[in-house]
């Protein structure tokens, strides 16, 4: 269960709230007046006809691994209709029915980092963000917006990090960082797109996951903890802003990360010794193989894992 908490101020959430590395629903806190204001017509007529990248998916269940969607490029206020429309699209790319989905980018998608106040500086004066964090931590705002229906694919962030929930209710399923064995990890994103329904014939250690499922109304900001896997699913025409920061020291982070997803160095340099130790592996006989893999795995789980987690 996800715990919602109302009137939470900067020190609770400081004091109290941030060190039990727990995701939490943060209630009745001021974030401008986007909530009264970011309808369908207010944000076509202040967002304009700026270019923006979208995701069209047939499926409301989008799948990054196996890119069951095309992107397009479309004026931001011929987004916003689409995306709010009820389906039966007459003019349509895929699907009289198809999804879509928006994820603010920087201009340059492979140098600038997503801000709300450079991205849409005119929407961004409606919103105000909690004080949860430093000056110094920011690192992004993201800008999302999603058709009723769509549902984005499981994974998990490297960074703390804020969903404010501004229009629409949201459903978000979360795992915690003890079940990245459970859920069937490329990078960072689960191979589980359904979660609802897993074929546990073919994902068996999924039923060992603990799934933790809440509910997002507007105004509502969930706050999840860096490697906090998680499923978002915009049961209504959905607008929300994510803010995320760092919260270790900002050498640990790769300095070419634009979108907040990259590994931690030390992250990634143990990722490719064990690469290494896996080819290396591969060139003994299966049952040397084997013996000899479960000695490293052994040495992880003594070394590394939190005894607690075990």
């Amino acid at each position: 269960m996800v715990d919602i908490l109302e009137g939470v101020t900067e020190d609770i959430f400081t004091n109290e709230i941030y060190p039990k590395r727990q995701p939490v629903i943060v209630r009745n806190v001021d974030i401008g007046p986007c909530v009264e204001k970011w309808n369908v017509e207010y944000l076509s007529k202040i967002g304009g006809s700026t270019p923006t990248k979208i995701h069209v998916c047939e499926s409301g269940q989008m799948d990054f691994l196996r890119k069951n969607f095309i992107y397009r490029t479309l004026p931001f206020n011929e987004f916003v209709q689409r995306a709010s429309s009820s389906g039966d699209l007459t003019d349509f790319y895929i699907a009289k029915d198809e999804k879509y989905y928006m994820r603010s980018i920087g201009k340059d998608a492979r140098k600038d980092i997503s801000d709300i106040s450079k991205d849409f500086p005119d929407l961004s004066r409606d919103i105000k963000f909690p004080r949860f964090f430093s000056d110094d931590d920011y690192f992004s705002s993201v800008f999302r917006i999603s058709s009723a229906g769509c549902q984005l694919w499981t994974h998990y962030d490297i960074m703390d990090n804020i969903l404010i929930q501004v229009k629409g209710r949201k459903r978000v399923v979360l795992f915690a960082p003890r079940d990245a064995s459970n859920i069937y990890l490329k990078g960072d994103k689960s191979e589980l797109i359904d979660i609802d329904n897993v074929d546990l014939e073919s994902y068996p250690k999924f039923k060992n996951a603990k799934p933790i499922e809440c509910f997002l109304q507007p105004g509502d900001i969930l706050f999840i903890p860096a490697m906090w896997f998680h499923s978002v699913t915009a049961l209504e025409f959905g607008v929300a802003v994510n803010v995320f920061w760092r919260h270790l020291d900002q050498t640990v982070y790769d300095s070419k990360d634009t979108y907040g997803n990259k590994d931690p160095l030390p992250a990634q340099r143990s990722g490719q010794i064990l690469d290494r130790a896996v080819k290396a592996l591969n060139e003994l006989p299966p049952e040397y193989r084997d013996f000899y893999a479960r000695k490293l795995v052994a040495k992880i789980e003594n070394s590394c894992y939190i005894p607690e987690h075990l």
